[in-house]
């Protein structure tokens, strides 16, 4: 059963435009449409390690960047610390927001910042090119090793250590 689609969408429109003008165009997974010059100048926006930096250089800023983010969501979010400190459950989203801004600040020349598999693997998906594909494990591997340290540091090293009470 064929679905009909009623009026037109922002895509439709800028394709139509697109097209007037002799653009050869690529549609996007969600409904988006870019100049097919430009989607692949930027990658379609898969993640991959840049040149000049080894898959090892690469693993260790997804490593880093996201044991970074999760711990600083475990920490602002800790019940433990918020029963102690009435106004960090208020702060937790600018601690967390400004934890994602400097992960990327710092990797994005390195991969493109991966920290979520199902991001990078999304935008492998759509561009669908072999050097999308040939660094897609470090996108995995990197974010389930830095989770899984930051969960192990905060469970281990940081509860651990008992409050003062006053």
């Amino acid at each position: 059963m064929k679905r009909e689609r009623k009026g037109k969408t922002m895509g439709d429109e800028k394709a139509g435009e697109m097209k007037r003008r002799g653009k050869e165009i690529v549609r996007v997974g969600d409904g988006g449409v870019w100049e097919r010059k430009t989607f692949s100048i930027l990658g379609g926006g898969a993640n991959f390690v840049a040149p000049g930096y080894t898959k090892g250089d690469g693993l260790g800023a997804e490593i880093v960047g996201t044991f970074v983010l999760v711990y600083t969501v475990f920490s602002a979010t800790d019940a433990k610390r918020s029963a102690r400190d009435s106004h960090v459950p208020i702060l937790a989203p600018l601690a967390i927001g400004f934890a994602v801004f400097l992960v990327y600040l710092a990797t994005i020349p390195i991969t493109g910042t991966g920290i979520n598999p199902a991001r990078s693997l999304g935008a492998a998906i759509i561009y669908n090119r072999d050097h999308a594909w040939d660094d897609q494990w470090i996108f995995w591997v990197g974010p389930f090793i830095g989770a899984a340290l930051a969960a192990l540091y905060h469970q281990v090293v940081i509860r651990a250590i008992p409050f003062k009470s006053k």
